[in-house]
């Protein structure tokens, strides 16, 4: 696809027709609830951490977000919205976010439930630190 940015090619990848960002709409819309929200201040975070960030819909609906790979995902549950940073045991995590998936050698993620305040300048040095781990690994 010539002339085409990375981030255009991804949204035209959808299985469904519909680009990955307005499937991201969807589930938040379609969760209703405190997951939803939760899914939502997730994403603005993720996006003012890394303007650059493109959005993808993978493995029968999850919410994927990349930077030169895999940064994390958002996956909901009934009692949870995880995201799962991919390579985050190498990343340092000095507020001591993630809370889950802490024995892997290579995934880590944090569990986020009903009612619970989100640190939003930790997790954002999180995400930016996913981004530059990529980066370092892309080049």
């Amino acid at each position: 696809m010539p002339n085409v940015s990375r981030k255009k090619q991804k949204e035209r990848k959808d299985q469904k027709g519909k680009p990955p960002s307005r499937m991201i709409d969807e589930r938040i819309k379609e969760l209703g609830d405190w997951r939803g929200k939760t899914l939502s201040q997730l994403r603005t975070l993720i996006k003012q951490a890394d303007p650059e960030v493109v959005e993808e819909w993978k493995w029968r609906g999850v919410p994927v977000w990349s930077h030169d790979g895999l940064i994390c995902t958002g996956e909901t549950y009934r009692n949870v919205v995880k995201m799962t940073f991919s390579k985050g045991a190498a990343i340092e995590d000095p507020s001591g976010l993630f809370t889950s998936s802490l024995d892997g050698n290579t995934r880590r993620a944090i569990d986020f439930h009903e009612g619970e305040k989100i640190d939003a300048e930790a997790l954002k040095a999180l995400i930016r630190a996913a981004v530059t781990l990529n980066a370092s690994r892309a080049h």
